[in-house]
């Protein structure tokens, strides 16, 4: 892990997904994006991914926490602090639970892809046997 500060982490692996589908997409006819492995592989990765997701949202609110905590958080327009940071509470027990969600559907895809393979009877390149 790099010494970067939290947004900076946030912000490269959000850069990582973006770089992910932009591949994912054009490379769709060559042999490291072709075959059911690399489903399974992927849909493990982003399983992995959302399984981490629900303690990352928590963490997110923690500055925003920590200022209000301490008397110290404004809201534009004269805004009520009580009221910004209850409806940031809920929000983030929202995000959470889809988190969790997410991250037992993809593991549920992860493991629908594990049995898949390639019949290669006949394709040029494999030997058979």
């Amino acid at each position: 892990m790099t010494d970067t500060n939290p947004v900076e982490n946030l912000s490269s692996a959000a850069e990582q997904i973006r770089a992910f589908n932009h591949v994912s997409f054009r490379d769709t006819n060559n042999d490291d994006w072709a075959y059911p492995i690399h489903t399974y592989k992927a849909a493990g990765n982003l399983s992995h991914l959302a399984h981490m997701l629900g303690q990352a949202i928590g963490q997110a609110t923690r500055p925003a926490i920590r200022t209000y905590e301490h008397g110290r958080l404004l809201i534009d327009g004269q805004g009520d602090p009580d009221a910004a940071v209850v409806q940031m509470l809920a929000a983030s027990e929202d995000a959470v639970q889809h988190a969790q969600d997410l991250a037992a559907a993809l593991g549920r895809l992860h493991s629908a892809t594990s049995p898949m393979g390639v019949d290669t009877e006949g394709l040029p390149g494999f030997t058979e046997g």
